[in-house]
């Protein structure tokens, strides 16, 4: 499966991140508003923006466009 990160766990983006952590995917996500409390089930919360591109880097994300 391919490698996701999700700013935003919101009333739009937490559905979202939660149906691809649910489909498999292998998910990075943050939101300002409280990551750990937000985060699907499976996904790897991270503590800031600057984090969510470290951890991008590390799960061997690649950058598109």
């Amino acid at each position: 499966m391919a490698n996701i990160a999700s700013i935003s766990l919101g009333n739009m983006g937490g559905p979202m991140a939660a149906n691809l952590a649910k489909a498999g995917f292998r998910l990075a996500v943050f939101d300002k508003a409280g990551t750990g409390e937000r985060a699907p089930a499976g996904a790897t919360a991270v503590e800031t923006a600057g984090a969510i591109a470290r951890a991008l880097t590390e799960a061997g994300y690649r950058q598109i466009g």
